[in-house]
Parts: structure tokens; sequence; C-alpha cells
């Protein structure tokens, strides 16, 4: 009898050793993309990174800016969202329970944003910026607390200039027509930046790393409940995101080359992908709590969040 036991349950071993191997189900990551910009897990796609994951990542559209893209992921619209630090860190003061997964963007002087006139505007300084008007792509982001903090260091009400909205294909012609004063092409929107220098007659009055200091401009996060239901999804998207940052700032040229496919795939001009300048994070492309710790310190001084209420470290998804 145990000789017959044996035997079948070596014949068992067989047949399974000759079965398919069953592939994990996917877990679709639904994701707004941005006006002329690549986030990470996009190129991740791009390059393949996500082939052997059960991590499938489906754009259902386009984010005006990163608030609009923090309160899709709220409502349950998309998986992924992705903002300026303040945003989120607004947005998780407000009661949404996010988690960080990887920087979107870093600010040093190859990527960073910058505020820019035309060559004979008598703008020259940050004190000139007062009562001026400024095109960002979206109002509590960003672009919005890089102005607040230029003005707060020169000693000047935050809320001394105008901004407006203006989304990022249109900067370049709302500021050569006269509409604007200034237009500030954030740190993601380098592409845009640099076609527009590309044609001539601009300056940048100063860029927010001479405010900042060089850290994360943004993150991308995903809800604590979609991380809860999907922890192993979850931890591939963001170290494939992560891997491709480090792609990008070691192979630039691949890199536009990809981007440039992304965007004809959207049915976007990829001639501006050569104006890429970089994602600027950090080696090895995770958060790093600091860059979080100094936005809520920023917004705690504004009265805007309570310190003791928000702890960095816990914002930031564990990969243990």
């Amino acid at each position: 009898m145990k000789k017959i036991s044996r035997v079948v349950a070596a014949f068992a071993a067989l047949i399974s050793l000759s079965l398919p191997v069953v592939a994990q189900d996917k877990v679709v990551f639904r994701s707004l993309s941005s006006h002329g910009s690549v986030s990470a897990h996009e190129l991740a796609q791009e390059l393949g990174y996500f082939d052997k994951t059960n991590v499938e990542i489906k754009n259902v559209g386009y984010a005006g800016g990163g608030p609009e893209s923090l309160f899709a992921l709220a409502s349950g619209s998309v998986d992924i969202g992705g903002a300026a630090t303040p945003a989120v860190i607004n947005a998780v003061a407000s009661g949404n329970a996010f988690l960080v997964a990887y920087p979107e963007n870093g600010i040093n002087k190859q990527t960073q944003s910058l505020f820019t006139v035309l060559e004979g505007s008598p703008i020259r300084s940050i004190k000139d910026i007062a009562g001026k008007t400024i095109a960002v792509n979206t109002l509590g982001a960003h672009l919005d607390y890089t102005v607040r903090e230029a003005l707060r260091s020169v000693g000047l009400p935050p809320d001394a200039a105008n901004l407006v909205v203006v989304p990022g294909p249109q900067l370049e012609q709302v500021l050569r027509s006269g509409q604007v004063d200034i237009a500030a092409f954030g740190y993601w929107q380098t592409t845009f930046e640099g076609a527009a220098r590309s044609h001539g007659g601009l300056r940048s009055v100063f860029g927010d790393t001479d405010v900042l200091r060089n850290i994360a401009g943004g993150f991308t996060v995903l809800r604590e409940d979609f991380v809860q239901r999907h922890p192993q999804a979850a931890k591939q998207f963001t170290l494939q995101s992560a891997k491709a940052l480090d792609f990008a700032r070691e192979n630039p040229e691949e890199t536009k080359a990809a981007i440039a496919r992304i965007l004809k795939k959207r049915g976007e001009n990829p001639d501006i992908a050569q104006y890429f300048a970089g994602y600027g994070v950090r080696a090895g492309g995770l958060p790093d709590k600091q860059d979080l710790q100094f936005w809520i310190d920023v917004l705690a001084r504004e009265g805007r969040v309570k310190p003791e209420s928000i702890d960095a470290q816990s914002l930031i998804l564990s990969l243990n």
C-alpha cells in the first residue's frame, strides 16, 4: 500500500511539473497623465519594467495639476495620484489616507522651475515680482508655494503677486502676448520651457532652487486602502518606478527617445522630448522623509497644518 502511495505521489508531482505556471492576476493602476511630461511609472511601463510583475498601468486621461490629480485619487476615480509636496501634505491633513510611493521630481540646477519673462521686461529680481501677474499651472501646489516663499525671503507679503492658472502648453503664448508678466515653468515642464527658450527673446528671473534647497518637488501617491488590498503590487509599482528614475539619470538620450514614443502614443508633440532635463531625483529614486518634513514645517509656520498631527515617516509607503 505504501508503495502504491509513493507511485501515485510521484505521478502527481510529474503531472504538476508539466502544467503551465499560472500568472498572478494583474492589478490595474489607473493613472492621469500631465500634458508634455512623463511620469516615472509611465517610463517604467515603456521600458518593460512591469512585464514580469502583476502591475499594469492604465492611462485614463489628463490632470490639469496636482490638486486635481489628488481629488481624483481621493474620489476613487484613479489609483495613482501625483502632486507637489505641499499639496500632498494638505490633502493628508484634510483627512485623506495617502501614502507616498516615490518622488516625482527633484529640484536641482539641472531640473528646476523657472520664472521667465520677456527679454525686455523690467523685472530683474524677486522683489520686482510684487504686483505682477504670474502664470502657474495650478493654485495650492508647488509653484504657488514657491512664489510665497520667494516673496517671504525678501520681506514681502506672501500674496503680493497675482497668480493666474494657465495650462503648460499655453505658457509661452500668454507670456509673449503680454497677457501675463511672468510665466512659471514647473520643474516637470522642462520640455515646454526648453521649447520656449529655443524660440529666443526670453530670460529667467529666478528658479525655485534660489528659494528652496535641493529637495524633491513632489510625490506620486497611492491610497492606503489600495495598498492594503494589493501590497505586493504596490511594492513593485514603487520599486520599478524608482528603477526608471535611476535609468533616466544614467541614460538621458535613451530616456528622451522613450518619452518621445510615449508622447506620440498620446497624440502629443514628440519633438519636445529633446528638451527633457531629467527628473532631478537622488540616486535610488525612493522618498526621503526630510523632503516631506521641510514642507510640513513651512505649512505649520503658515498655520495650515498642525505639525504634531503629521509624521513624515508614516506618510511613506513601507517596502518591508
